[in-house]
């Protein structure tokens, strides 16, 4: 831990700090640092505590270490109680403390609603930094690292995606039911948000129904609502996401996960247009545009009985499909640089594009997670980067998920980079000035790149 000289943090005097970590030295460290900048410091040694303290402390922010028993050092028990503070105490400001072999834990971290890490042994001004930031964000002089809004559509330039947007673009202002097909990951939800955005019922959001996560008990009181004493634990009326979706889009997604049992109730109150709440006997009329969205072959389960036929033809009025990444591959720059900026604003991170031989590389990878993967290797790539410019190391991308199908693609990651080089070297006229800047790199390691190479 370095003993940098801090400087004073006008936002944080009026905070209070808790400290959780199971490592004494690590307790008085922080309090010393944190003496005379915040209005108070409190440390605890084990999370068993921490809901207690925080009750009767009220911290502003906490630093929170990723483990805690001896034996076990997973992380599992720094995201269990993040998730247990969000849960109780919404509106707290967390920091994940965590070593350096655990970064991918305190990643997900963020994920589920942490503020920031920090990696062990720390700088002393990368923390206070980070601890102004977390006290600007609770006094809501600066966003929530969590407000995110959907993704828009990015089409693309192949003849699939074309001929959809085509598609997309004539039956979004009708009122015709949608089902969208592709694997996991190509962005089904993204379709069906462009075609709520260019329909007449964009005044009121999209309400959105993940099937696949709703178990057989729930399916009615989620899907239809209930009423108070309807059953067990029912202590309040219900209302369900038909009713809520009145006047705008419903977005049924995973809707192959239906039981088959459950499929004529989602049946009849698509043919009469009206839900009855559990409990209750009278009828309620919805107006809703629908659309649906599978990655499972839904003609093959009806002809195994597994979907009804009846269903199958009244929720697929038009059948959009989505190709896989692997075949739209002019859109992972595109989409690339978007999710760059995207989590470059959600976690607060000073990174302003990613670079020409990032972009090779991950045109070079299989992506069978598809657009959701590449999603995620950024995400992950931008929390983590420690320059501007996305590099290919920031990818984290193993060899092993490059395609190898053709003797055109790159089989490795340095394979990769040096055909990069090579043609932007042919670019420039060998101009290495104008390389080394396109590439976004020092011209000293262009030259230890070309010779590298053999350039």
């Amino acid at each position: 831990m370095q003993n940098s000289e801090c400087i004073m943090h006008n936002y944080m005097k009026r905070d209070n700090i808790l400290i959780v970590d199971d490592n004494a030295g690590i307790r008085t460290t922080l309090q010393i640092l944190l003496d005379g900048k915040c209005a108070a410091v409190e440390t605890i040694a084990s999370p068993k505590v921490l809901v207690s303290t925080v009750q009767r402390f009220r911290p502003d922010v906490i630093l929170l270490d990723m483990n805690f028993e001896s034996d076990i050092n997973t992380g599992n028990e720094g995201l269990y109680w993040l998730a247990e503070l969000k849960r109780q105490f919404p509106d707290i400001v967390v920091i994940l403390m965590t070593a350096y072999a655990d970064i991918a834990l305190a990643v997900e971290g963020m994920k589920r609603g942490a503020f920031d890490f920090i990696v062990k042994p720390w700088d002393n001004d990368k923390l206070m930094e980070t601890l102004e930031a977390a006290s600007q964000q609770r006094k809501g002089k600066v966003p929530s690292q969590q407000s995110d809004t959907a993704m828009p559509m990015l089409w693309g330039n192949s003849p699939k995606m074309t001929d959809l947007r085509r598609m997309t673009e004539k039956i979004a202002p009708t009122e015709a039911t949608v089902l969208i097909t592709g694997e996991n990951g190509t962005g089904k939800d993204m379709l069906a948000n462009e075609i709520h955005r260019l329909s007449a019922r964009v005044g009121k959001p999209m309400v959105s129904v993940d099937i696949g996560s709703l178990s057989e008990t729930l399916f009615e009181s989620e899907l239809f609502g209930h009423v108070k004493g309807a059953f067990t634990d029912a202590r309040t009326d219900h209302t369900g996401k038909f009713e809520l979706a009145n006047g705008t889009t419903l977005f049924l997604d995973e809707i192959g996960n239906i039981p088959l049992n459950l499929q004529a109730k989602l049946l009849r109150v698509l043919q009469n247009r009206c839900v009855t709440k559990v409990g209750d006997t009278k009828s309620v009329p919805i107006d809703i545009r629908l659309i649906c969205a599978t990655n499972r072959d839904l003609p093959a389960m009806v002809r195994e009985g597994r979907f009804r036929e009846d269903l199958y033809y009244r929720i697929n009025t038009v059948t959009l499909q989505l190709p896989p990444l692997r075949e739209r591959t002019d859109e992972i720059a595109a989409l690339a640089n978007s999710f760059t900026i995207r989590y470059a604003k959600k976690y607060r991170r000073n990174v302003t594009g990613i670079s020409d031989e990032a972009i090779a590389l991950l045109s070079h990878c299989r992506w069978p997670g598809n657009v959701r993967e590449l999603q995620n290797c950024i995400e992950k790539a931008v929390i983590l980067a420690d320059n501007s410019i996305l590099q290919p190391e920031d990818l984290q991308i193993d060899k092993s998920a490059l395609n190898t199908g053709t003797s055109s693609v790159a089989e490795t990651l340095e394979d990769a980079e040096e055909q990069v080089i090579r043609n932007t070297v042919k670019k420039y006229n060998g101009n290495l000035s104008l390389v080394a800047k396109a590439l976004n790199i020092s011209r000293p390691t262009l030259y230890n790149r070309l010779k590298k190479y053999g350039i």
